[in-house]
Formats: structure tokens, C-alpha cells, sequence
């Protein structure tokens, strides 16, 4: 059994070239990781394989997104979201992960998959503002209030969860102008 790590208040980073990987059952117990989400991690595979994918789950992390991840996978359709993770010695890390279900030949859902890498700064200084409202909102009042709260800051922006985090993990700057040079 795996015990939840003292959280140290120390971020971790790591190759921006690395691309984690998870697979879960419906239940979210995971049954395959990549050795990039190991090293990342710190867990070994043989650690994680068996194990709720919510022993990654940083509890600076709102229940919320949690909720709102898990009610669109469930629905058939893929989700991407920005999340803080929590390593096994208890630095956090963050990533943007591109999850999605992946069905059976009859079209049930029989596992979500999620394809992770790094959160570049300007994403992180963005949405940890908004993550932390929702978690003071949660633990005053509960998960749906803070479901509330989303949804209000999207309908401010006049925008919808999908494009506001298309929007926000778009390259910016000269990343971008070189991406764009190369179409």
C-alpha cells in the first residue's frame, strides 16, 4: 500500500520533451503508465499498476475539475485540462493532459487514456489563481459551489471550459511565431 507523501512546497521540473502516459479503468485505477511518467513521478510502474490514479492528485488540485474531467470521459468525449500533480517524495509538478476514452468495438467505454506533458509557466500563472478560488470555495462550502464558480468565470469570459484552455495552452510568443513559420 502507498502512503500519501509529506507535501513539500517544492516545485519539480522536468524535460519539456517528455510525454507521460496513463491508462485507467473506469474506476480510475490505473493499468499502464510509461517509464517518463515513472521518472516524473518517482513511483515505479510496479507501484502505480493496480493503484487510483488520485494518488497523483495534488490536493492544491479542485474537486471540481476532477468532476468535470470525469463526468466528460464518461460521456464518450475527450477533455484536456491543466493539473497539478503531487510526485512521490511531495514536490508538485504541472501538466496539461489530453484525456480521452477509448471504446470497445461495440462502442462502450473500456478505458480513459490521458497523454500529459509539461505546463509552460504563463499556463500555470493563469489557471493557479483560478484553482485556488475554487479550492477556498470547496472547502467553505462544497464541490458543486465551486462547480458554480467555474461556470460563472467562463460565461464572464464569454467562453466555454474547451476553448478557454485551447486558449490558454496555445503557444504564445516566439514559440508560437515559429510553430506558425513551419505550416
Amino acid at each position: 500500500m502507498i502512503h500519501m507523501p509529506i507535501i513539500r512546497n517544492e516545485e519539480m521540473k522536468f524535460d519539456k520533451q517528455k510525454f507521460m502516459v496513463s491508462k485507467t479503468d473506469l474506476k480510475g485505477n490505473i493499468t499502464f503508465v510509461n517509464q517518463n511518467l515513472c521518472e516524473v513521478s518517482g513511483y515505479d510502474e510496479n507501484e502505480l499498476i493496480g493503484t487510483p490514479h488520485s494518488i497523483l492528485r495534488h490536493p492544491d488540485m479542485p474537486k471540481a475539475i476532477f468532476h468535470l474531467m470525469w463526468k466528460r470521459l464518461l460521456s464518450g468525449r475527450a477533455i484536456s485540462s491543466v493539473i497539478k500533480n503531487l510526485a512521490k517524495d511531495g514536490r508538485y509538478y504541472w501538466v496539461v493532459s489530453d484525456l480521452k476514452p477509448n471504446f470497445d468495438k461495440d462502442g462502450n467505454i473500456v478505458s480513459l487514456i490521458s497523454f500529459s506533458r509539461s505546463a509552460p509557466n504563463y499556463v500555470i500563472e493563469t489557471i493557479e489563481e483560478l484553482y485556488q478560488t475554487m479550492l477556498r470555495i470547496e472547502n467553505v462550502h462544497n464541490t458543486k459551489r465551486s462547480i458554480d464558480y467555474l461556470e460563472g468565470y467562463l460565461e464572464e469570459k464569454e467562453t466555454t471550459y474547451d476553448t478557454f484552455i485551447d486558449e490558454l495552452i496555445k503557444p504564445k510568443g516566439i514559440i508560437s511565431f515559429l510553430l506558425n513559420a513551419f505550416k
